[in-house]
């Protein structure tokens, strides 16, 4: 895993997604002496309406004809609705609320991309992504972002160890105010483009409307914490823990004038348990468990201490760990943790360190 400044005739691919972090990430390799490829990857069907591949494809080829270097283009669109879209589904129909990116960069782009790039003849593979690596002793560890607000740690820690070992993140050092510097100073065409989201590859949608096409409705009663009922869901899959929105809750006689939140998800019974805002501890957890963690650094021996996040830009949570068999992990929080999500993950972290993480499959 060589420095940016050690690349000098390095055949690297970048992977190339047609939006400015990913062509600044080629520009940097390119300005390092790398001998530079790019990768365009499609991983939707792009005659869907919300799909934005087409576009992204244009621009990733505008941005590659730019700065002089051969694109190749791949069709994953098989393999991602079997490695990851599945069980996302899946997830979503057992009561949970998965967390596709997470395994869009292990199966996809640090799994089948990697692989791809190396048939091409790369001796790296780059991406756009928000972290850093160093390599020690025992192998590359994965580090936070510069940016701490862009860092991408979170959704990286899944991704095997050794698949770290050649690969480069070209704005681990940067903010992304310098990043969509250098993409208007080079000239580059997607300099003012917006940032995606969504889900990944997905894209940005009427969300519900969309899980509609593959999970059908599954009615039930939505309850109070007493069990008093209030109304009708539609589908637990179409609600998420903390949801304020869509509940179709009016007034309730003898109740306080506050709004609902999704508390609890019931799916042996079929139903959803709601609370008001002042009963909001009803939503906040101390200690929860997970599932096998996959380790990017050394797993420490007994009880131990560290930091953790349990959503994407959540500051680091103080946590006592305790190991439990099969490599999970039960995690005890100094502070209540709000909305707590069984199918999201817990990621561990010493300092700047990403430890590595693990899929929440309980909340206590």
């Amino acid at each position: 895993m060589p420095a940016m400044r050690e690349l000098h005739g390095t055949p690297v691919i970048v992977a190339l997604s047609g939006g400015v972090d990913s062509a600044v990430a080629a520009l940097r390799l390119l300005r390092a002496g790398a001998s530079v490829q790019a990768l365009y990857m499609e991983n939707w069907d792009a005659a869907d309406e919300y799909c934005t591949s087409a576009q992204d494809y244009q621009d990733a080829r505008a941005v590659a004809r730019e700065l002089g270097i051969v694109l190749h283009r791949v069709n994953f669109t098989a393999a991602y609705r079997e490695r990851v879209f599945a069980d996302f589904l899946a997830g979503y129909s057992a009561g949970r609320t998965p967390n596709p990116d997470v395994l869009c960069n292990r199966e996809i782009k640090f799994g089948l991309c990697t692989t791809h790039a190396r048939r091409l003849g790369a001796r790296l593979f780059a991406t756009g992504h928000y972290a850093r690596l160093r390599q020690d002793n025992d192998g590359p560890a994965l580090l936070k972002a510069v940016d701490t607000d862009k860092d991408q740690s979170y959704f990286l820690h899944a991704v095997p160890r050794n698949e770290f070992t050649d690969v480069v993140f070209p704005l681990g050092d940067l903010h992304k105010q310098q990043v969509r510097e250098l993409a208007r100073e080079a000239g580059l065409p997607i300099c003012n483009k917006p940032d995606s989201t969504g889900i990944c590859f997905i894209g940005e949608r009427p969300f519900a409307e969309f899980l509609a096409r593959y999970i059908p409705d599954n009615p039930g009663p939505i309850e109070a914490l007493s069990g008093e009922r209030l109304g009708t869901h539609r589908g637990l899959p179409f609600y998420t823990l903390g949801q304020r929105e869509g509940l179709m809750i009016g007034g309730t006689a003898g109740r306080a004038a506050e709004p609902w939140y999704v508390v609890r998800k019931e799916s042996a019974r079929n139903v959803l348990v709601v609370a008001q805002k002042h009963e909001r501890a009803s939503l906040e957890c101390l200690r929860l468990r997970t599932g096998p963690v996959n380790w990017l650094a050394a797993r420490p021996q007994g009880s131990w201490r560290a930091a953790a996040k349990i959503r994407y830009r959540q500051p680091d949570q103080a946590v006592s760990v305790q190991p439990l068999p099969a490599d999970a992990l039960e995690l005890t929080f100094e502070q209540p943790q709000r909305a707590a999500t069984v199918g999201q993950y817990a990621v561990l972290y010493d300092a700047e360190r990403c430890l590595g993480g693990a899929q929440i499959v309980e909340t206590l």
